[in-house]
């Protein structure tokens, strides 16, 4: 190499480490901030920034979605299918795997370094205004969850995108992301979870996240309970909004377990779509696809224009969901999930029944202390063969000790086994997977953080999710 090339070669390496320095700066300052689990139901402050900003979420279509079960998923499904068809996507969704950056992504990749810098320091003096007005009227500055979504719906302008696909954080109704209004609103299963802050009522849960619902909107819904879908419907009526129910106008017709995956038949709105391989496990992620294919007709036709079938073939082929029963090692085979509510459990207890066939399974478990935690192992308990409990690296972990006393009245004295450390945790559940001989397994699951402390810990931890 060149004394010049040399020098360049040192030049660009000092400036990615001073990028990568700055955003770390940046993402600590944020999540220094009021966390996005102590959501406060006020759209002001973030509406107030947006405002100041010139609205950039008027800039550009958008589809949202909210839910209990599904969102990330589905949110990447809708994303892959508009990037197939030539449009230029942003997706924004959350919680992260591994860096806040994944939550904002261009066409399909998460922001880089650069740009998100740029973008804070358009934004960062305008946050800095809505802190201080917020702070002399006697109110909280913006959290973290917030400040994120800002940027977020910012970047989304500065690429310039054609349409966001925008998942909400919690809720609905008080969500930061609902500044932005979705031509098409998408509702995943419904069902219990963050009680504290949505209630413990299917309803009052319904009416929270049907708050996304906007004058004139297109209404996309996964199946729901009966007093669930009134709630949609009540909230559409009053928004003017056309709806359409899965099992009723689109669902899947088919799935059939395949190498790597499954595949699938669809009933969409406006035609059928036979013969996608999907390469994700269960029928909820089939579901999850009829659901984001009919939030693209929707989006693209107003629901009465069907896609073309190679172009659906070419996105559902390589579609992925980092963290939802992934498969992060082989041998023994060790699947990641981030379910974290009784109703995602049941689910991913499903699909590890449908789509492996596992001589001996271990659960890995940790759990936040303010989830519903009998749920969660009464949910998985059937699925396993032995339980190892620990903890993972949120503060909001249980004690592996205490989850241990649950998960033993629950499941037994001789199915359970405590480890405090997780990499400890890990090993000893890789070798009860090996008394399985080779088609033993390991599923670690109980919240995303978890998911994501495997990832790192298998080598995962700095993959593109």
């Amino acid at each position: 190499m060149s004394p010049t090339g040399s020098q360049d070669a040192a030049r660009a390496a000092a400036e990615e480490l001073e990028t990568r320095r700055r955003v770390r700066e940046v993402t600590d300052a944020l999540m220094a901030r009021l966390p996005e689990s102590d959501a406060v139901p006020t759209l002001d402050r973030v509406a107030r920034a947006m405002e100041l900003l010139g609205d950039p979420q008027r800039t550009y279509r958008v589809i949202h979605l909210t839910g209990t079960n599904g969102k990330t998923s589905t949110t990447r499904m809708v994303e892959r299918i508009l990037r197939e068809t030539g449009l230029r996507t942003g997706r924004f969704t959350s919680p992260h795997l591994h860096s806040p950056l994944e939550r904002i992504t261009i066409d399909g990749e998460p922001i880089s370094g650069e740009h998100f810098l740029a973008v804070w320091d358009d934004v960062a003096p305008f946050l800095a205004i809505v802190d201080a007005e917020a702070e002399a009227a006697g109110n909280p500055p913006l959290s973290y969850f917030e400040c994120i979504t800002v940027l977020g719906l910012a970047a989304f302008a500065d690429a310039p995108v054609d349409v966001a696909v925008v998942e909400v954080g919690l809720g609905g109704r008080w969500d930061a992301t609902n500044v932005a209004d979705g031509d098409v609103a998408v509702l995943t299963p419904i069902g219990i979870d963050h009680e504290r802050f949505l209630g413990s009522e299917l309803t009052d849960i319904a009416a929270e996240k049907s708050g996304i619902i906007k004058p004139g909107a297109r209404v996309v819904s996964a199946e729901q309970e009966e007093d669930v879908r009134a709630v949609i419907a009540e909230a559409a009526h009053a928004a003017g909004a056309r709806v359409a129910i899965a099992g009723v106008d689109f669902g899947v017709d088919s799935h059939d377990v395949a190498v790597g995956g499954q595949l699938v038949g669809l009933r969409g709105l406006a035609g059928s779509y036979e013969d996608l391989l999907l390469p994700l496990h269960g029928r909820h992620q089939a579901e999850n696809l009829a659901l984001a294919v009919a939030a693209v007709e929707s989006f693209l036709g107003d629901g009465g224009q069907a896609l073309g079938p190679e172009l659906l073939r070419d996105a559902v082929g390589d579609m992925s969901t980092p963290g939802r029963l992934e498969v992060v090692r082989r041998s023994p085979t060790v699947v990641v999930d981030s379910a974290h509510n009784p109703h995602g459990m049941l689910a991913l207890a499903r699909a590890m029944e449908e789509s492996f066939t596992f001589a001996r399974l271990i659960g890995l478990v940790a759990i936040f202390e303010d989830k519903d935690v009998e749920g969660l192992l009464s949910a998985l308990g059937p699925a396993v063969d032995h339980l190892v409990v620990s903890r993972n690296t949120s503060p909001r972990s249980m004690e592996p000790e205490a989850l241990g006393r649950v998960a033993r009245e629950l499941l037994g004295e001789d199915m359970v086994t405590v480890v405090p450390n997780l990499p400890d945790a890990l090993d000893l559940a890789a070798e009860l997977a090996d008394e399985g001989g080779v088609s033993g397994g390991v599923l670690a699951t109980g919240s995303i953080t978890t998911a994501a402390d495997v990832r790192t810990l298998l080598g995962m931890g700095d993959s593109t999710p």
